[in-house]
């Protein structure tokens, strides 16, 4: 057999404790092993599917408070570093004991492709420039973020390179009406990671920095679930079960399984079916199509009382897998949305996340910490005027009328008009949960006792966190804004909008997007919206910084009870620059009511 390569990887995904998790794509089936200098390690067998191989390996030993240079083996072959590389050495960095310590996220969304391989003329890279200031720093270790929050869009399934396009062109067996720049099978998408995740300057980043990641459309194709009449028609287009299925095994094998820690991973069943079999081609193009199932079993009232509907007809008896997730780093609890599976699109319950998704999400928002941050590839804020459209075109949408219900569809996808907006009873139960969680007392509820600080976001009878805060991506450009509750909420809760890292807005589009924040066009839009019968939104926001419309990304740091953001953005020679900096708590605050 011959020497396995390292085709794509190392990815350091989570570091918890004195364990982290390191993923590697291999050219044949082979043992990984990572190893530390000082004796932190951890071995995985790399599984198969669809002749491509994979392995997810469990470090363990590591050294708290450290900062660790790691080497990839395969075999008794060392293969990372690479014996050329002019990079500083990959590090794992493990947090100290003192759970108080600051924390830093790095955040944005939507990465088309690699700089190197796009034929279109986009603005310099941001994840790009952020990596090579990293490697260039004195002291990278100290500058270390915690984690990088990648908000969706990884690659673009729809809007291919034209050396992906050019591999298509050569395919001999592709389904009936497949598009031609378009990628249709398992392997097709692995194209897309392997001239993403290859650009050494990435690499180098996600083999360094610690990252979580959640789906959007582009990673499956624009307007992804958008309605329950999309799906419909979608699903009569012959390539569409090869499509659906591959790009959720796909996402799920590169993205999904690395956001989990250790102990999520040895109990995630479908990774307990993968790692057990010989060849796990099967078992996740069955896991992709009964994902696809379940939306379909959302979308309507036709298969009511099953569990999902496979393509090929009969029920599929699974439980529906959830993509949300969350996970603690020091005094900050990281919540991540699914907002594109895990719809519900029956027009007569229509809402972001399923009631069983919903019940958890409630339940992880409480607990014992001091910022609360939720990780949304849709805005929850938009400019206020689009949010307006966007439920007037909603309620369209569900008019008794063919016609109007037509037009208000078309609308719909013609403009994206698919955001927290467009699904007014979640985005106004996001809302109500805020508001509850930051209405706090700490007197009425005291503050725990010992090393259990009390229970945050139970309600009023508990002190609220220092901050609220809702990642995003998806509208290519860049924003932060607050959102205006009544005096009783104590917790400030912003909107942190962060996109797109590598892509742009078109043109026209700007300075619509910046008319939406005013009150003139944001007026009318209301009207708009009154007119079809919308209730106004339980909360009003405003903008404090931005639109920014080039690329970039963002820091977010929680140092105590105090928060600020940090948006950057590269100009002309690749360099980034601070194009936004706002405070999100007060910068006199004192200590956390929440902390024992």
């Amino acid at each position: 057999m011959p020497e396995s390569r390292l085709l794509i990887g190392p990815l350091l995904r989570r570091v918890v404790g004195t364990r982290a998790t390191v993923w590697v794509e291999t050219s044949s089936p082979a043992v990984a092993q990572v190893r530390t200098a000082s004796g932190a390690s951890g071995t995985a067998a790399t599984f198969t599917a669809f002749d491509h191989h994979y392995a997810l390996v469990v470090v363990e030993g590591l050294t708290p408070g450290s900062a660790e240079p790691y080497e990839v083996w395969l075999d008794d072959e060392r293969v990372w570093p690479q014996p050329d590389s002019k990079y500083p050495p990959s590090l794992i960095r493990t947090r100290g004991d003192d759970e108080t310590e600051p924390v830093h996220l790095i955040f944005g969304s939507c990465r088309e492709t690699t700089q190197h391989a796009t034929a279109r003329r986009l603005p310099p890279d941001a994840l790009d420039a952020y990596a090579r200031r990293l490697m260039a720093s004195e002291d990278a270790a100290a500058e270390l973020p915690d984690l990088m929050v990648l908000l969706g869009d990884q690659v673009y399934a729809d809007q291919t390179s034209p050396t992906v396009r050019k591999l298509l062109s050569r395919r001999r067996h592709r389904p009936h009406g497949a598009p031609a720049d378009q990628v249709v099978s398992f392997d097709e998408y692995t194209k897309l990671y392997l001239e993403s995740w290859r650009d050494p300057e990435i690499r180098w980043l996600l083999a360094t920095v610690p990252s979580v990641m959640m789906f959007d459309d582009h990673e499956i194709i624009d307007d992804w679930n958008t309605s329950a009449r999309w799906r419909a028609e979608v699903r009569e287009e012959p390539w569409w079960n090869e499509r659906i299925a591959s790009g959720i095994a796909s996402y799920w094998v590169y993205q999904h399984i690395g956001n989990l820690d250790p102990d999520e991973v040895a109990a995630d069943p479908v990774y307990t079916k993968v790692v057990a079999a010989g060849d796990a081609t099967s078992v996740l193009r069955e896991f992709g199509e009964q994902v696809d199932a379940h939306v379909s079993e959302a979308a309507g009232p036709s298969t009511a009382g099953v569990v999902g509907g496979d393509p090929l007809g009969g029920p599929v008896r699974v439980e529906r897998y959830q993509w949300s997730y969350g996970l603690d780093i020091g005094r900050t609890r990281l919540v991540m949305l699914d907002n594109r599976c895990g719809r519900v699109l029956d027009r007569s319950r229509r809402s972001m996340l399923s009631p069983k998704e919903w019940a958890w999400f409630v339940d992880r928002a409480h607990g014992r910490y001091d910022h609360l941050v939720v990780g949304s590839s849709l805005p929850w804020l938009l400019p206020p005027a689009v949010h307006h459209v966007e439920s007037w075109n909603e309620r369209l949408a569900d008019s008794r009328s063919p016609r109007v219900a037509a037009l208000a569809e078309r609308l719909r996808r013609a403009f994206d008009l698919e955001h927290w907006a467009a699904f007014d009873r979640s985005f106004d139960a996001l809302a109500a949960l805020f508001a509850r969680i930051g209405t706090g007392r700490p007197e009425a509820g005291g503050t725990g006792s010992g090393d259990a600080p009390a229970l945050v976001g139970a309600g009023p009878a508990y002190p609220a966190p220092a901050s609220i805060s809702v990642l995003s991506g998806d509208v290519h450009h860049s924003y932060v804004a607050r959102a205006r509750f009544t005096d009783e909420v104590k917790t400030p809760v912003h909107q942190l909008t962060c996109s797109p890292i590598h892509n742009q807005v078109p043109a026209f589009m700007r300075p619509l997007l910046k008319l939406g924040w005013h009150p003139g066009p944001s007026g009318a839009a209301r009207a708009l919206a009154r007119s079809a019968g919308v209730p106004r939104p339980g909360v009003r926001w405003r903008r404090l910084t931005g639109p920014y419309f080039g690329n970039a990304i963002s820091s977010l740091r929680h140092t105590g009870p105090a928060a600020e953001v940090v948006i950057e953005g590269t100009g002309k020679d690749g360099v980034l620059r601070v194009v936004g900096h706002q405070h999100l708590t007060r910068p006199t605050a004192t200590a956390s009511p929440n902390r024992s």
